[in-house]
């Protein structure tokens, strides 16, 4: 009988590692023309970005809508180590496009909301989106 139930405990064990592998694969995506595997940050990042955090309405990531591109942001963020989650947070001023700062504002309301958590996860998405 325990020959048996240490048997049930190994198969229980060896499905959930199976299962494991299979969401693994779900999260490959392709960008570009890279193959690459979406982190559950990126995930994360990427739903905050074009859902609650409404960035997506006004910047896309390769050309310049009513804001600038996610490229163009992270480009002179990273050319002045910049800081875009202070910006965000409002305790930094403006690198990037300062005379559209006004319509930004808007959104502030709502990030003012977001957790470190959650901006984290949106700047990781901007640049690895950028990066790939």
């Amino acid at each position: 009988m325990k020959n048996k139930s240490v048997l049930v405990l190994i198969a229980l064990i060896l499905s959930i590692g199976c299962q494991s592998e299979k969401k693994q694969e779900k999260d490959k995506i392709t960008i570009g023309t890279k193959k690459q595997e979406k982190s559950a940050e990126f995930i994360y990042g990427e739903k905050i970005f074009k859902g609650k955090g409404n960035c997506y309405s006004c910047h896309r990531v390769d050309k310049k809508t009513i804001g600038p591109s996610v490229i163009e942001i992270m480009k002179i963020y990273n050319e002045q180590n910049g800081d875009i989650i202070g910006f965000l947070r409002q305790k930094k001023d403006p690198i990037v496009d300062p005379d559209n700062y006004a319509v930004m504002k808007t959104n502030f309301a709502r990030i003012k909301k977001f957790t470190d958590e959650e901006l984290k996860a949106v700047k990781l998405y901007m640049t690895e989106v950028v990066n790939n």
